[in-house]
């Protein structure tokens, strides 16, 4: 009864399949227009992606950097920096070349002198400040006369302005591209069996990644690390879906019947075996986007969504395009020139355990190094797999200067007598090299800008009439509710300096208050710095502290520190009415993140990964086994990173893990599904020995693709992050390779009629009931 029931299932799912199959071959050409408009909507939509490159805002919107960080966007005036230090040079030239600097149109500030911190070993570091953003026409063209400026100098110039990043970044991810269509087409050629497939391949792969690229737009802002390498991750991950397919067309060819007909069988019998497929990659990848850290669940989605559109673009467009051009495809066919492997297949039946127990002897040795890898979450910390240009000007700046870290307390706005207490104590701090706030700008000897001047301290300083700074200090106080000066002692109303300051420049922009001449010059000078510093230090609700500390981000002792400024602010405010926000705090924020996400992921992942194979192979053994084959493989990646002393970007670990589970999983599944198709017919030695030779084909191509595309990202792509996770990933994928064509085979035998023993089979019969 259960073996009927269950063969008409199979039946009638069947012919569910073929159905589909056979309107998708029939709607071929109202297919081809459909694909048409969403491949030009979505080439025209690439442009509408919002993409960012700072990491801090893929941090979760709770955590104290990310709040810091929206606050000072919102209330403070941003300003382009420059650090710029030029080398083998003397003193009075850098002066020179300090001064010519300084009278640059849009340059702000430049700070240079004789101390350590700007002149060391005949080396000069100039610290610029721009007047403008980053992109900003003034601070752009500015920077670039300094670089004209230094061009015949060694020099080295850290800064964001005029840099396009991401421009940068597109331009070499794009000759990694052509790289690896390059290597695509060689293992194409290599393992089809007809020379026009590869066309067909090509057209698939390119009009499913630019839906892809076109539609992330539907995810508001993406991560330029996702909006790069997606194209190649996609590429590597999705292009057996259309070797699956291909190679089923051909096995239909061959059964007879029309081109139409083995069309529809071959992809009827595809979808399910494709989708199964993807299901798992799919898997690892909806285990990523549920990190904290918003890198996991941005190139999560947009791999997943990869992942669906080629094999939508699989099953939909390729179909027509196969029976478009049957007489090419016939006409370049050509014998596979895989080798045949089944001499590899004998020695791994004859060698019985001798891979698997090596596999498990390597295993607590790859799980410590797997466990002790020392994870960087701080640009500064990250190894860097090559030198761009940006990142060997930082190496010799910080070599030739003692490294500083910037940080930033904000603080409730207004009381400025906290300010300057907190900046004075911080001041006494070893760590701190410079502590800046509007409480610490010195307008006279001994009175700082935020200190009460009266209408005579007013008048003196700014030498205009003294009837004239009353009648201000009046105005001033009735705006401001505060009558004193109006009806009592005007003499003794003292307001800080700098909200004065502020209300004369506004009242001077009225025309309610006029000068002289020689009263506008000095109220001019005054101006300029003053309106910078309060947009820098001075917002609607918040007040910013700017310190400058001797302290690496992630140095030791360093996270201590910051709670030992942030209690010191906190004891003139209250507990939890600070923020403290930096390099330092980005780095534990993101520190906390890895550490709550990090358990949590590899579970889903396995679980996710091992609920799928159960579904698919129905056996606890059997798929208990593949997970182990390929988590060990993981294990031994990272392994590989701990010995080698580097020191990734933390998210490579959460990432690269759940794409190996979720990809190279696939490998397994392979052989596995192989080796049961040819159980019931042979023993369990021959049925692995040709398991195996028939595996290799699929094995050979993905898992080359899925290797050299990363590889070629990391020593070809610049960003560390990048570089990173294409390093881990390519050689995760090798490493997979490796083990499913050596220890897993041996470990299937091994657990051979466990496998079979753990089997197990839920139908329903016609009645509904469970059998």
């Amino acid at each position: 009864m259960l073996e009927s029931t269950v063969k008409k299932r199979e039946e009638n799912a069947g012919s569910v399949m073929t159905a589909i199959a056979t309107v998708i071959v029939r709607c071929r050409y109202l297919i081809f227009l459909l694909f048409a408009v969403l491949t030009v909507y979505c080439a025209l939509s690439v442009n509408r992606v919002i993409i960012t490159s700072d990491m801090q805002f893929m941090l979760p919107a709770s955590s104290e950097t990310r709040r810091g960080v929206a606050i000072m966007s919102e209330e403070f005036t941003p300003y382009a920096t420059a650090s710029v230090m030029v080398s083998n040079i003397t003193y009075e030239r850098a002066e020179e070349l300090a001064e010519r600097i300084r009278a640059m149109e849009d340059v702000s500030q430049l700070s240079f002198d004789d101390t350590p911190e700007h002149y060391v070993e005949a080396s000069a570091l100039f610290s610029i400040m721009f007047d403008g953003d980053v992109a900003d026409k003034g601070p752009v063209g500015a920077m670039e006369q300094i670089r004209e400026l230094l061009r015949d100098y060694d020099c080295y110039i850290v800064s964001d302005v005029g840099q396009d990043y991401y421009g940068q970044l597109a331009r070499e991810v794009t000759q990694v591209v052509i790289i690896s269509l390059l290597v695509v087409l060689v293992m194409l050629l290599f393992t089809s069996n007809s020379y026009f497939e590869v066309v067909i391949f090509f057209i698939v792969f390119a009009v499913a990644a630019v839906l892809n690229m076109g539609t992330n737009f539907l995810l508001g802002t993406v991560s330029v690390i996702s909006q790069t390498i997606a194209v190649i991750m996609q590429l590597a991950l999705a292009i057996d879906y259309s070797i699956i397919f291909a190679h089923r067309y051909q096995a239909e060819t061959a059964l007879g019947g029309t081109e139409r007909e083995a069309l529809v069988r071959a992809l009827a019998r595809s979808i399910v075996e494709i989708a199964s497929s993807s299901l798992t990659t799919i898997a690892g990848l909806v285990a990523m986007m549920l990190m904290q850290f918003g890198l996991g669940r941005d190139l999560g989605a947009v791999l997943a969504k990869g992942i669906v559109c080629s094999m939508l673009t699989v099953f939909l467009l390729m179909p027509g395009l196969i029976l478009l051009f049957p007489g090419a495809l016939r006409r370049t066919a050509h014998r596979s020139l895989v080798p045949d492997i089944s001499g590899w297949g004998r020695f791994l039946v004859k060698s019985k355990v001798l891979f698997a127990l090596l596999f498990l002897l390597l295993m607590p040795f790859a799980f410590y190094g797997f466990t002790h890898v020392d994870y960087a979450f701080s640009d500064e910390g990250i190894t860097p797999l090559i030198l761009s240009e940006d990142r060997i000007a930082k190496v010799r700046i910080r070599e030739t200067f003692s490294p500083n870290t910037a940080a930033a307390v904000l603080v409730p706005a207004g009381n400025y007598a906290a300010e300057k207490d907190i900046l004075a104590q911080l001041g006494e701090l070893p760590e701190v090299e410079n502590a800046m706030g509007l409480a610490s700008v010195e307008i006279e000897e001994g009175r700082s800008l935020t200190d009460g001047y009266t209408p005579r301290m007013f008048a003196e300083l700014l030498d205009i009439d003294m009837e004239e700074a009353r009648l201000l200090y009046q105005a001033y106080g009735v705006e401001h509710g505060e009558y004193q000066p109006l009806f009592g002692s005007a003499a003794g109303y003292e307001v800080p300096l700098f909200d004065m300051l502020l209300y004369l420049f506004e009242k001077i922009d009225q025309g309610i208050v006029s000068l002289t001449e020689e009263q506008e010059e000095t109220v001019l000078s005054l101006r300029g710095g003053l309106e910078t510093a309060a947009g820098q230090l001075c917002g609607e609700n918040w007040d910013r502290l700017v310190l400058t500390l001797a302290v690496a981000p992630e140095e030791e002792g360093s996270y201590e520190f910051i709670e030992t400024v942030r209690g010191i602010a906190e004891a003139h405010y209250g507990e939890g009415t600070v923020l403290v926000v930096g390099n330092i705090t980005g780095a534990r924020d993101m520190r906390d993140c890895y550490h709550s996400d990090s358990l949590l992921i590899r579970l889903l992942t396995i679980a996710f990964v091992f609920t799928i194979l159960l579904i698919t192979f129905k056996s606890f053994v059997g798929a208990a086994v593949l997970v182990f084959a390929i988590q060990g493989s993981i294990w031994i990646n990272f392994a590989w990173t701990y010995l080698s002393g580097a020191r990734p970007c933390f998210i490579t670990d959460l990432i690269v893990s759940a794409i190996q589970m979720g990809a190279t999983i696939d490998y397994a599944i392979v052989l596995m599904n192989h080796y049961l198709a040819l159980r019931g017919e042979l023993s369990k030695k021959e049925a692995m020995v040709k398991a195996v030779k028939e595996s290799f084909p699929t094995l050979i191509t993905s898992g080359a693709i899925l290797t050299i595309a990363p590889f070629l990202i990391a020593y070809r792509v610049s960003d560390a992050y990048v570089g990173h996770i294409g390093l881990a990933v390519g050689r995760g994928a090798l490493i997979s390779v490796i083990v499913v064509l050596t220890a897993l085979p041996q470990l299937i035998l091994i657990f051979d009629k466990a496998i079979e023993k753990t089997r197990f089979s839920i139908a329903l019969t016609e009645g509904g009931e469970e059998e």
